[in-house]
């Protein structure tokens, strides 16, 4: 008998509670961030274990298997050539959003420096980025970013749909952002608007859509 046959079932806080309902869907470890990852689009099961570093394999398809269950995503086979599953959120599971960039926004000031022991992808700073660019008002287009750390895409503006993409825009982004994961991190910390760091040269902006001029103030 496998290790994910063995795994104990779900629990329920049996609370006449919304917000225990919620953690009764979406509080085991792991649920959240796999939510993070999907709100980025469809994902194969090896990618998200890819960038879910510390998850077991049992733990991951447990948890999906859960989330599935719950109306949280859906798992599909692409066409041919592809012809491969993927797991993608649906509309509940994308209802989602906001409550991870409150939990960013919360969870912020716990980031100091840089542990050794930390993981890092550049896509997940997308949703405390793209919580201030919908602070500042800045939320209409594709906008391409690059760090450091690699290349994402936010979808600002997006009714449904993904939130944003791992790596650089399918099509000519609206603009082109080039900027740290300190500035990030001040931007989602409130310690910093978004004009301010195009103004203090913390965030380069290139194109000549509205968007683009909207994001250095033109």
């Amino acid at each position: 008998m496998s290790r994910l046959r063995r795994m104990p079932p779900r629990r329920s806080y049996d609370q006449y509670c919304s917000a225990a309902r919620a953690l009764d869907a979406v509080g085991d470890r792991w649920t959240l961030l796999i939510v993070r990852e999907l709100l980025g689009g469809p994902r194969r099961y090896t990618d998200l274990h890819a960038d879910l570093p510390g998850v077991s394999t049992d733990v991951l398809a447990s948890r999906l298997k859960d989330m599935e269950r719950d109306g949280l995503t859906t798992r599909r086979r692409l066409p041919p050539p592809g012809a491969v599953y993927v797991y993608e959120l649906t509309g509940r599971g994308r209802e989602l959003l906001p409550v991870l960039q409150a939990l960013g926004s919360w969870g912020a000031p716990a980031l100091a420096e840089r542990r050794a022991t930390d993981a890092v992808r550049a896509h997940w700073f997308a949703l405390p980025l793209l919580r201030s660019l919908e602070r500042d008002g800045l939320a209409v287009g594709v906008l391409e970013i690059r760090l450091e750390e690699g290349q994402f895409h936010l979808h600002l503006g997006a009714a449904d749909g993904s939130a944003y993409g791992d790596g650089p825009a399918p099509e000519e982004p609206d603009a082109r952002l080039v900027i740290d994961a300190e500035t990030c991190m001040s931007l989602s910390r409130e310690t910093l608007t978004f004009h301010q760091a195009v103004r203090d040269g913390r965030a380069e902006v290139t194109g000549e859509s509205t968007l683009a001029k909207l994001l250095r103030g033109d």
